[in-house]
Parts: C-alpha cells; sequence; structure tokens
C-alpha cells in the first residue's frame, strides 16, 4: 500500500519510465545510511555521499563509509568509491559506482543540484540540514523538526514505530537502548573504558567467547562481554573517548550475516522517499510502504 502525499499516482516502478536519473545526496554513510543507499540506488536514483574524515563506524563491512579508508567499499553488489574531485562524481555515476566526498558541513551540495538530501548522520541532533538544500529533504531520528527543518522525518527507533514518516514534530527522543536481540540490549555494546587510540584483536565476523581479548585501548584489554559473533568493530588507530561505543557482540553467533545490511536499515530504507516531477512539473513527495512498489507516471 502506498501512503502519498501530493495526490501523486502510484504504481510499480520502471526506471526507464523517469525522464532522468534523479539525484539524491546522502549525508553519512553509515550501516543505516548504506541501507538507504541501496534501496534508493535499485530504484534509479543516482546516489551521492558525503561523510567526515574519519568516521567512526561500528558495523563497517556494511558501512559504505570504510571506502574512506580502504579506497572503495561493495556492498551487496553496489560499489562506493572515495573520490578527491567534483569532477570524478559524474563518472563514476555513469558507471553506476556511488561516490563518496569527505564533506562534514555539505558545502559541496550545491554543485551536485540534488533532486532530494537525506540527513542519515544518526547524530541525535541536527548538524546543519534544511529544507532549502534540495526540492525534498528528509532526516532520519532524533533532532529535527518536520515542517521546519525538512519535509519528512523517519523513525529510527525500534519497536512499532520503526519507519514511520513524520510529516510535522519530531522522531522519539533517544533511548540509549540498543535493539534486543536474544534478550541482550546494552550488554551486547562495547564501549571504551579509557580515552586513547583503539586498535583491534578481531575482525568482524570472528566467533568469540565472553572474556576474549577483541582490541586494546592504549594499553588496557577490551574482552568480548558476551559470547557470539564480533558483528561491529571500530577501525584501526582511531581516538575514542571513555563511554565511546566501539563494537558490539551479536549473541546469535555463527547464524548472522555480518555482510548484509541490518534489518533495521531496511525497514528504515523501506519507509523510501522520492521526490518526483508531476505532471505540472512541481515537485512532489511521495512516501512508500516499500520503495520497491514504485509507481508509473
Amino acid at each position: 500500500m502506498l501512503q502519498i502525499k501530493h495526490q501523486a499516482a502510484g504504481g510499480s516502478m520502471k526506471c526507464s519510465t523517469f525522464p532522468y536519473r534523479q539525484r539524491a545526496v546522502i549525508r553519512g554513510a553509515g550501516d543505516i545510511a548504506t541501507g538507504v543507499a541501496l534501496r534508493l540506488y535499485h530504484v534509479g536514483f543516482h546516489v551521492i555521499m558525503l561523510e567526515v574524515e574519519y568516521p567512526t563506524v561500528i558495523r563497517c563491512t556494511v558501512a559504505f563509509a570504510q571506502a574512506i579508508y580502504a579506497g572503495k567499499m561493495t556492498i551487496e553488489g553496489v560499489t562506493a568509491k572515495h573520490i578527491n574531485r567534483l569532477d570524478e562524481a559524474d563518472p563514476l555515476l555513469q558507471q553506476g559506482i556511488i561516490p563518496l566526498l569527505i564533506d562534514e558541513d555539505a558545502s559541496l551540495l550545491p554543485a551536485f543540484q540534488a533532486d532530494g538530501v537525506v540527513d542519515a548522520i544518526l547524530a541525535k541532533q541536527n548538524r546543519g540540514t534544511h529544507r532549502a538544500m534540495a526540492p525534498v529533504t528528509i532526516a532520519l531520528g532524533p533532532g529535527f523538526e518536520a515542517g521546519k527543518d525538512c519535509n519528512a522525518i523517519i523513525e529510527t527507533n525500534r519497536r512499532h514505530n520503526l519507519g514511520r514518516v513524520i510529516y510535522q514534530g519530531s522522531a522519539q527522543a533517544n533511548t540509549g537502548v540498543p535493539g534486543n536481540i536474544n534478550g541482550y540490549t546494552t550488554q551486547r555494546v562495547v564501549r571504551a573504558p579509557v580515552t586513547a587510540v583503539m586498535r583491534r584483536c578481531v575482525n568482524i565476523g570472528d566467533i568469540v567467547n565472553v572474556g576474549d581479548n577483541i582490541a586494546y585501548i592504549d594499553n588496557t584489554p577490551i574482552k568480548a562481554p558476551l559470547s557470539g559473533m564480533v558483528r561491529g568493530l571500530l577501525n584501526d588507530n582511531l581516538s575514542v573517548t571513555v563511554g565511546f561505543n566501539i563494537g558490539d557482540i551479536d549473541p546469535r553467533g555463527a547464524a548472522v550475516d555480518f555482510t548484509a545490511v541490518s534489518d533495521k536499515a531496511r525497514a528504515i530504507s523501506g519507509r523510501g522517499v522520492r521526490s518526483i516531477d508531476g505532471v505540472d512539473g512541481k515537485i512532489g513527495l511521495v512516501v512508500m510502504d516499500k520503495i520497491a512498489d514504485l509507481f508509473n507516471y
């Protein structure tokens, strides 16, 4: 079922029906932002992503932000590549590659002439996103006011409202409690006990037992809080402060596919937002339950 604003028509999407490839710029390239990027990419958008110089992503195997460190990153068959110059973006887009640039303040945004902007930084505060950035501006999670800072907000808090589209007001405040997996919430999250530089002892995807060393922060060993799979772990040689989230252990162990985007990312991106050219030439805003069920017009 489609939830439609501005009375736009709905139906199955065929990319060939669109007069041009619409351009979406995503602020942030973490695991949730990557889920959004994949969904928009697969329904025909040209996607460009903006990140900070040293991303502190945890689920590195499912975050296009890893391209900042590795040069490029392929997730579920889609590749993002880190570039330094604006003129490198269009050739990559034509090759079906997502350009990723370091641009914390989105200062490059005017050059891209985006049809839509998605703030997927998930900073729980607004870091400069506003409605004038593009014809359609969407934000994920708390820190924004829909109708003022952006056209719409997509709820990121787990439970029954996850993925709900908000046109007026704000998303739920951050609870500070991670999603429940097999009865574990805060227990599965690994946080820095000291302020220093971190280095890994294990890799994402490794199976560990409770008490195993998974990293060091300076000379302080960081031990697995429970047995399971290392699903997230901060990149090596990044400075962290006390309490910083540096990793997570999934108690389901080997049953987890650590190379696939999470159910949360799919739920959020599944409430995809698309700007369209209506018959009168004006930009419309359509929010779908499933972005794969886009429309012909």
